[in-house]
């Protein structure tokens, strides 16, 4: 049974941590470490290492929701996380072998373990990742698909790793999970019969787990399957509520993920240099991120966004060093270290990627120097042409006031949404749109505000609406700015920047009743028929 002492540490670090502004997983790593120190993983230790694999799972599984294979194929994806895990894999090892003749903890490795260690490192975090963009709504960003896409592309390459470095081949049967490309059709009406409320949930979870049991059987790693189950149902109808309806259920497992990276012991002195070392020396990867996503042409803002996501190491090099210290190739100290430079790499990241748009912002004459003049088409100019009201984000809210908008002042509406999927299903249905990130500096600076009287903000995340509001103001916009919230303090805040504020819990009750009003044709009670 888990210890409700460890449920109040996690908390109250999480909360403290937050309190500071630094994401609530920071404290749940710190909190790892504390139960450790206290001894209270003694009992629980196994419940935190299971709640992190299902996590994990539940991950990847999500992940897969919102991939597609034709992204996966694009130079930016494939070449720059081919080409990053080749450089990283040789700059490491020169690293540790530069390190050899001071330090007796790398003196003592052979040759073949140091290889293995710096290939380690040169992954990145999944969880990291997708928490990030999570945070700041950023899910159908540009950048955040090609961090995903690198990503899966680094998960790959560790489901074959172990595979060989375990001696663990996949069985014949393996060749049956090429069944599940004609079942696709299958699982999506499964995927429509479950509705909308505990058997989506049910099925979410049934087919991650179940998924990933499946390949273990077929002897190919399991983390795997919950991917590929995910990707079978992309694209579908309900794949995105799927995904939003196992949220809060793989967000609860994560926490057990970062708790378990404090759980593999406290650090001496020595690892405590060693993983700080590892910890600064990680920096070297958006460095080399950066430079290779401006070489396939993304913009600067993109490829800094994209690279500062994947500026840390990932979980799977615990696992690698796990398993070398199984097979004796490695100390245990090693693992204890490694476990350390990920949470100081988490650490070193955190707060980058919490001031990414403000670096950006701040130096982007500077940053923007290093990248090509051509660009992809997704990425090129942008013109609201004569709009006089812009919509930015096009959910359902954003949507329904599209339409309203655009039935009362007809062609004098455009909406900007960042999701490529949904832009390009968006304007085969007829919306006059742009694609782009509404956080971009650059995006505000390319069009001619001037024109525009009014801006509807009804973007997924609170911060992200504050910080656009901030944005257009510091371009010197004098129109009119509403912007949608759900919570009191919420609304206070953009009151005092001088925005209009629709509360999407307390009034969405009188625009349903004022929609009714008008269907129907009822006139006011005044002690005659309703309807007129």
């Amino acid at each position: 049974m888990l210890d409700p002492i460890i449920i109040i540490i996690a908390l109250a670090a999480g909360l403290s941590f937050k309190r500071i502004n630094f994401p609530p997983m920071l404290g749940y790593l710190l909190a790892g470490f504390v139960i450790h120190g206290l001894g209270l993983d003694a009992n629980s230790g196994d419940i935190i290492e299971t709640a992190a694999n299902l996590g994990v799972t539940l991950l990847l599984f999500t992940i897969g929701l919102k991939l597609n294979i034709k992204d996966l194929a694009a130079p930016q994806i494939w070449g720059v996380a081919s080409s990053h895990m080749l450089i990283s894999t040789i700059s490491f090892s020169i690293f540790f072998m530069m390190l050899a003749p001071w330090v007796s903890k790398v003196a003592n490795l052979e040759a073949s373990t140091i290889w293995t260690l710096a290939f380690a490192l040169s992954f990145s975090s999944t969880v990291f990742a997708v928490k990030v963009f999570e945070q700041h709504g950023e899910t159908a960003a540009i950048h955040s698909t090609v961090a995903i896409g690198i990503l899966v592309m680094q998960d790959i390459a560790a489901v074959f790793f172990l595979a060989m470095s375990t001696g663990k081949t996949p069985d014949w049967t393996a060749l049956l999970l090429f069944l599940l490309i004609p079942a696709r059709p299958l699982l999506h009406r499964l995927l429509q019969a479950s509705g909308h409320g505990e058997l989506l949930v049910l099925f979410g979870i049934g087919l991650a787990f179940g998924g990933a049991e499946l390949f273990e059987l077929c002897n190919v790693k399991g983390d795997l399957g919950a991917l590929i189950f995910g990707m079978l149902l992309a694209g579908g109808i309900k794949s995105n509520e799927l995904s939003k309806s196992l949220l809060s259920l793989k967000d609860i497992f994560l926490v057990g993920f970062f708790l378990n990276i404090g759980l593999n012991g406290l650090p001496d002195m020595g690892m405590l240099v060693m993983a700080l070392a590892l910890g600064l020396a990680g920096l070297f990867k958006p460095l080399l991120f950066y430079w290779l996503m401006t070489m396939t042409h993304l913009r600067a803002r993109t490829s800094l966004l994209a690279s500062l996501s994947l500026a840390n190491y990932s979980e799977f090099g615990l696992i690698v060093a796990t398993m070398a210290a199984s097979n004796g190739l490695l100390p245990q100290t090693w693992v204890v270290t490694l476990a350390l430079a990920v949470a100081v790499s988490f650490f070193i990241a955190a707060p980058l990627n919490e001031r990414a748009h403000g670096l950006y912002n701040r130096y982007r004459h500077t940053i923007s120097r290093y990248e090509l003049k051509q660009r992809l088409p997704q990425e090129r100019g942008y013109d609201l042409g004569d709009a006089k009201i812009v919509v930015l984000g096009l959910g359902r809210v954003g949507r329904g006031a599209y339409r309203y908008l655009n039935d009362t002042f007809p062609g004098r509406v455009l909406g900007v949404e960042d999701g490529n999927k949904k832009s390009a299903k968006l304007k085969r249905e007829g919306y006059r749109m742009v694609r782009a990130d509404a956080s971009d500096q650059d995006f505000w600076q390319q069009v001619k505000l001037d024109k525009v009287e009014l801006i509807l903000i009804s973007l997924a995340n609170h911060g992200e609406n504050v910080e656009v509001v901030e944005l257009i103001r510091s371009l010197d916009y004098k129109g009119k700015i509403a912007v949608i919230a759900r919570f009191p303090d919420e609304i206070k805040q953009l009151k005092q920047l001088d925005c209009a504020t629709y509360n999407l819990y307390h009034e969405g009750g009188y625009g349903f009743a004022e929609h009714v009003v008008e269907s129907l044709d009822m006139t006011p009670d005044n002690g005659a028929e309703l309807w007129r």
